[in-house]
């Protein structure tokens, strides 16, 4: 059983990965900015932290207060966003920082297809739709890999709401796209926290049902 501390538990991704990081029997300490997802974590068995990922002295005391294992974040924001409310520089570079702090022994980053070199993959009128996220959440990759962590960086395509299809799978191939389930994004990061291969990756993650690059795929397995 390993602590991890979730960071992103309210909802999307975040909700998922809580959910199975539970009934595998891991314990689980999430970061919530409000009440509104309290009562339905804490019904999971979950220790609710209160914090923005925006304040520094908030995440270094949630993180801090307790020995954790694993750090998982799923921090961002979206293209609406004002540049300055964008978390997935600074809340994530927040969090990094107080896992080094708290000396976890992993980190786990879900970032996107798009990011760093990625951006390959996606076609240019997207790319401009979403750079302003994407530049931030390379920043956040960047800093993490030189934050002395080990660490996992999980880039899922475009993200739907069906159910896992139990065709998701990891690359190294930054030219891949597609789309993937949330719970099936969510099954990868508990494969790869759980997994001694996944160290010091950064791997993108669609289903293969969904699919847009053409040909096969080189796929990383755990």
């Amino acid at each position: 059983m390993s602590v991890v501390f979730l960071a992103g538990a309210s909802r999307g991704v975040g909700r998922e990965i809580a959910k199975q990081l539970i009934a595998k029997g891991h314990q689980v300490i999430a970061l919530l900015r409000s009440k509104d997802a309290e009562k339905a974590l804490a019904d999971m068995g979950i220790t609710v932290r209160f914090g923005d990922a925006l304040d520094v002295d908030a995440v270094k005391t949630a993180v801090g207060a307790q020995a954790v294992d694993v750090v998982i974040s799923t921090v961002g924001g979206v293209p609406s966003m004002e540049a300055s409310d964008l978390p997935d520089y600074l809340g994530n570079k927040n969090l990094i920082d107080a896992a080094v702090v708290a000396k976890a022994k992993r980190f786990i980053l879900i970032s996107s297809i798009g990011s760093g070199d990625s951006a390959i993959a996606l076609p240019p009128n997207v790319l401009e739709t979403l750079g302003p996220v994407l530049k931030e959440k390379a920043q956040a990759e960047d800093y993490l890999v030189n934050s002395g962590l080990d660490y996992t960086v999980i880039r899922p395509g475009g993200l739907v709401s069906e159910a896992a299809t139990d065709q998701e799978i990891l690359t190294a191939d930054v030219s891949v796209s597609g789309s993937i389930p949330r719970a099936g994004v969510a099954r990868l990061a508990v494969a790869c926290m759980e997994s001694g291969r996944a160290q010091n990756q950064i791997l993108s993650a669609i289903d293969l049902s969904m699919q847009r690059t053409e040909g096969d795929i080189d796929t990383f397995d755990l």
